[in-house]
């Protein structure tokens, strides 16, 4: 139930078409919450139709003209109710310490080369995160609502960060192992 949730966040901030809400979940809530052009399409009109959103009316009337949705007041009140219920965390599921885990009686040939692939992989996206804070989260930005959007982005720094260290870690521990790996 979370991207609806998410959809109406990203059109209270901006009123966006199906389109423009793609490309912002690209850049911004795509990080933690991703989804596809086809589901925030689904989801638009789902939304629509329980009377949370509505197009917006368009300037001039033109055939194949992009809709632009908004947030009706039912929308945020279903937002403030999600918002203030809570939640149990989610089990941690993650295919990379499952694999670790089987080469532990399987062998870990090709193993490492992967770890060494996923430890690139959090590196470029720490190095992108730690520019978006540069960028976005100067000193003196302290509105409430910039705060809890850096508080968000902290979070996916420090994720990004303990991967990075983590997966330094188990590739010492690797190179530790006897035999092949």
């Amino acid at each position: 139930m979370s991207l609806p949730h998410a959809i109406l966040t990203a059109l209270l901030e901006r009123p966006s078409s199906g389109l423009e809400l793609t490309r912002r979940f690209d850049r911004s809530i795509g990080y933690f919450w991703s989804a596809t052009h086809q589901q925030i399409y689904r989801e638009l009109g789902r939304l629509e139709a329980e009377g949370y959103i509505r197009t917006l009316p368009a300037e001039q009337p033109a055939r194949g003209q992009k809709k632009s949705y908004e947030v009706l007041p039912t929308g945020r009140a279903e937002l403030a109710r999600w918002t203030a219920a809570s939640q149990d965390p989610k089990p941690q599921r993650d295919v990379l310490l499952l694999r670790l885990r089987a080469a532990a009686v399987v062998g870990t040939a090709g193993l490492e080369a992967d770890l060494r692939r996923h430890l690139e992989l959090h590196r470029r996206q720490l190095a992108e995160y730690e520019e978006i804070q540069r960028r976005d989260f100067p000193p003196g930005k302290d509105a409430p609502e910039d705060r809890l959007r850096h508080l968000v982005l902290r979070a996916g720094i420090d994720l990004e960060t303990f991967w990075t260290q983590w997966l330094s870690r188990a590739l010492e521990e690797f190179g530790e192992l006897p035999g092949p790996s």
